[in-house]
């Protein structure tokens, strides 16, 4: 090979590595720069996260009224603001008031559930010789302290620093104007983004979109109505077996469920704690109730209200709840489903449907990956992408 012919190939090679390296080399830079970004403004992304979601259920509730009456969507729009109020207000007034009772009754009688917790240990130990090191003699205050210390830990987490009184007040504003603003012109948002897409994908982005509006609104509603059923069934169920505190526990499981798993392990094991002092056959009845009523939920009522447009994968949905409530703290366990089922519905639009070409398994399904349309014959001799 002539030293002329190895110049034009190493210059080829250059070139060919400069067109290659310089968009991946931008790509990572960009990349990096994101995720600064986004780690830098989490607690301001959660703000906007919550305000979608509150932006999607209003804007499903006002197509709801305009596809059943002739009334104009600004209408339309300020009935399902009037209606939301007159809801919440309804719950304010009706179980607001027992349901703080209840919470102060039993903030009342925390010492004596604590003592009954220690004598519960006590017995423990005497019947199990080998917990003598963990839960024995002095180990048992500590182990309640442990338990109690948690708790407050988790009570404060609840309102990270984006949540104090100093902006509390500002941030609850600024969430409920921009769900305001997002609900009544979606569109306009919709547009914006697709604006700033190439325009030989703004019909792709188009429909990410559309899929993204379609999966968060059936979890919406989806999960409102599992948060009810929840705490229904599980409130008349404490009440049936006489256990204290029985509607704010009610009400406590409903709210629970949507952290899933690590909730409603929470919502099941919590009521059982305050009846140690009623012996092992309540606190076995209590547990026993949680897992029936949860037990329903999941065969039962779970399967006829999420659609497939919000199956998740229940290996998925742990990490989710995990991996979010570590970057965003409990506050970010609100968004860690909703977050997921959005990262699902840009991997079967963009790597699945055009990157894949539709050609996904159908066990994909049980991961959220189905994809739109059924993959073509292979028999017909034509591609998706034709």
């Amino acid at each position: 090979m002539s030293r002329n012919t190895m110049r034009e190939a190493e210059g080829q090679a250059s070139a060919i590595r400069r067109v290659f390296l310089t968009p991946g080399l931008a790509a990572v830079v960009l990349t990096v720069l994101a995720l600064l970004l986004v780690g830098k403004a989490a607690d301001l992304l959660l703000l906007l996260l919550i305000a979608i979601l509150i932006a999607v259920y209003l804007g499903a509730f006002t197509d709801a009224i305009v596809a059943r009456t002739s009334w104009k969507r600004p209408l339309a729009f300020a009935a399902a603001i009037v209606a939301t109020l007159f809801v919440l207000w309804g719950i304010e007034a009706l179980l607001i008031p027992p349901v703080i009772a209840q919470t102060k009754a039993l903030a009342a009688g925390l010492p004596q559930y604590v003592t009954a917790w220690q004598q519960r240990l006590g017995m423990l130990v005497e019947r199990f010789p080998a917990l003598e090191p963990f839960v024995g003699g002095d180990r048992q205050q500590e182990v309640v302290d442990a338990i109690m210390g948690q708790a407050e830990s988790l009570v404060a987490g609840l309102f990270p620093q984006v949540f104090n009184l100093a902006h509390g007040l500002i941030n609850l504003v600024s969430v409920l104007v921009m769900a305001l603003y997002l609900a009544r012109t979606p569109q306009l948002y919709t547009d914006f983004v697709v604006a700033l897409t190439p325009p030989r994908h703004r019909e792709t982005a188009r429909g990410i979109l559309a899929a993204m509006g379609t999966t968060l609104k059936s979890w919406v509603f989806a999960q409102l109505f599992n948060m009810f059923v929840l705490g229904f069934l599980t409130a008349v169920g404490l009440w049936i077996l006489d256990v204290p505190s029985w509607l704010a526990f009610g009400i406590f499981s409903g709210l629970a469920a949507i952290v899933p798993f690590f909730g409603v392990l929470l919502a099941t094991i919590l009521p059982a704690l305050f009846v140690l002092d009623q012996g092992a056959t309540a606190v076995a009845l209590v547990l026993l109730l949680g897992v029936v009523v949860h037990v329903i939920e999941g065969n039962f009522i779970a399967p006829l209200i999420f659609q497939r447009d919000v199956h998740l994968p229940p290996v998925l949905t742990i990490m989710s709840v995990l991996i979010v409530g570590s970057l965003l703290g409990p506050v970010g366990l609100i968004v860690a489903v909703p977050m997921l089922a959005v990262v699902l519905v840009l991997l079967r639009k963009i790597l699945v449907e055009q990157v894949y070409g539709d050609s996904l398994p159908e066990r994909a399904a049980d991961a959220g990956l189905r994809p739109s349309a059924s993959p073509p014959n292979p028999e017909s001799g034509t591609s998706a992408t034709n």
